[in-house]
C-alpha cells in the first residue's frame, strides 16, 4: 500500500465560529465558502494549499 493511501485526512480548520466577515471569509477559520464546502472532498495536498492561504490571510495577505 502506498504512503498516500495510509495518510490520515487533514482535519478541518473549523473552530465552530461560522460567520462571514471581510472579503467573504469566515471569521473563525478564514476560509471562503467554496473552501468550506469542498473541504470533505479535497485531497490532502489541496487542503495543505488552503491551510497555506489561511496562514497568509492571518498575516493580512488576502488571497
Amino acid at each position: 500500500m502506498s504512503e498516500i493511501q495510509n495518510e490520515h485526512p487533514i482535519r478541518s480548520p473549523c473552530v465552530g465560529v461560522c460567520c462571514p466577515g471581510d472579503h467573504d471569509l469566515c471569521t473563525g477559520c478564514l476560509r471562503n465558502a467554496m473552501e468550506i464546502a469542498e473541504w470533505g472532498v479535497l485531497s490532502n495536498d489541496e487542503k495543505r494549499e488552503i491551510l497555506a492561504k489561511i496562514r497568509r490571510r492571518e498575516k493580512g495577505e488576502i488571497c
